[in-house]
């Protein structure tokens, strides 16, 4: 988990009141949260309990219904396309590139927010692109096609056009899906990489309840469209919590690696016993 202070610098990114809604079926109703500035905050909950919906709502990919999504005091609504642009990267979940498109040209369209007319591609720009590429490990992959890559490979390469942007505030939605438990932990490295050492605000959506305390500062439990819990993983992911938003019985154990709430779950055929006792020396 990140441990680094909190600058008064960083943006300021909450939601008050929001409904949130497709046609007419509302998912998210009255709702408000803050997102704690230069940590790294994971949305968990069951499926269609709205965390998709309140990420798109922080990106302005969805307009609430009432409420507003603000961004130091502004409304997302009065922002400008390419100020929030530069403000704000999202990474949806399973994105697709053109095809044949290579991992060099897929950053650098990261770029776009910060070129205009009278600006056109310049050098900060062609070093924002190596740069991304080297925190991605992705800078030997550059001139190949993003379709030929492996899941992971691909998954850093988006990353990487997010990096490129060079916003302060990243919105992950599900950036581990479809990958095997090795890039699942590789991709949650490298996003705690860049909340540690280049300062990015992260708000990704997670499925993974053990991954979400371990790389998470704050979580935020949703439950049909409204927020459970939230705050540090120690406090949210209790027994009774992870029973009350997902209906699964288990018992929280102490993650022998990180120190953080590991969840064992509780099935009809491995009735609970006695609380789990884990050992080995926490980092």
């Amino acid at each position: 988990m990140s441990s680094n202070s909190v600058d008064p610098g960083y943006p300021d990114l909450r939601a008050e009141g929001v409904r949130l809604a497709y046609d007419n079926r509302v998912v998210v109703e009255d709702l408000d949260v803050a997102i704690p500035p230069g940590r790294i905050t994971a949305i968990v909950g069951a499926n269609a309990c709205g965390k998709s919906t309140l990420l798109r709502a922080l990106a302005r990919l969805l307009t609430p219904r009432a409420g507003s999504v603000q961004l130091d005091g502004r409304s997302l609504q009065s922002v400008p396309t390419r100020e929030l642009a530069q403000r704000l990267g999202i990474l949806p979940q399973a994105p697709v590139a053109p095809e044949g498109l290579t991992v060099i040209d897929l950053v650098g369209r990261g770029r776009s927010p910060h070129q205009t007319w009278w600006r056109q591609w310049s050098r900060s720009d062609e070093e924002a692109v190596e740069d991304a590429l080297r925190a991605t490990s992705m800078t030997e992959l550059a001139h190949r096609p993003v379709d030929e890559l492996s899941g992971g490979q691909r998954q850093r390469a988006w990353i990487a056009m997010a990096v490129a942007q060079g916003t302060p505030v990243l919105l992950l939605d599900e950036p581990t899906t479809y990958l095997d438990m090795a890039h699942q932990i590789d991709v949650l490295d490298l996003i705690t990489d860049l909340n540690r050492h280049e300062k990015r605000t992260v708000v990704m959506v997670l499925h993974d309840l053990n991954q979400a305390c371990r790389y998470a500062d704050h979580v935020i439990a949703m439950k049909a469209g409204a927020i459970a819990a939230q705050g540090p993983p120690g406090e949210v992911i209790t027994a009774p919590t992870v029973e009350e938003v997902f209906g699964l019985r288990c018992q929280v154990a102490t993650d022998p690696v990180s120190g953080t709430p590991m969840i064992i779950p509780v099935s009809r055929h491995h009735p609970a016993g006695d609380p789990v006792a884990v050992t080995g020396t926490a980092t």
